[in-house]
């Protein structure tokens, strides 16, 4: 019955290791895994993707496409350093991060994507594409 309950226990049971482990090793793969919110709206004749990217510069994204597959990888890589009168360290922080997403972009007109990024989200515009109407034309008897 206690482990249905959604916090953790810390009895430390010895018949309860391997429960404890799976418990673990699945958590910690799949809660760590860095992503980014998106959200993707029909607005009529196309897409509108629209990703929070909080903190990252223009330059930290980047947007490639390659066999009806659209990435959004952006990079992070931040230092701040204070440094006391004498050069020693009083503090020194440093974060680094790479997220990325895919999606697949089947029946876009990738020729017409366009990106813009203002406020910390990324807006993609992905029109819809329109197969070519067939062009018919009458024919003289002659």
């Amino acid at each position: 019955m206690f482990g249905m309950l959604p916090f953790d226990r810390n009895d430390n049971n010895v018949f309860d290791t391997f429960d404890n482990f799976a418990r673990d090793f699945f958590r910690k793969n799949n809660a760590d895994l860095p992503a980014f919110r998106t959200d993707i709206r029909d607005t009529g004749d196309s897409y509108l993707l629209e990703a929070e990217l909080p903190g990252f510069n223009k330059e930290d994204i980047r947007i490639d496409l390659k066999d009806g597959i659209l990435t959004i990888t952006a990079t992070h890589n931040e230092s701040s350093d204070q440094k006391g009168s004498d050069g020693s360290y009083i503090r020194r922080e440093r974060r680094y991060g790479s997220f990325a997403r895919s999606f697949d972009v089947t029946g876009i007109d990738e020729r017409g994507i366009t990106a813009a990024y203002n406020n910390g989200v990324l807006s993609l515009t992905l029109p819809k594409f329109k197969p070519a109407e067939p062009e018919t034309h009458r024919i003289a008897i002659q």
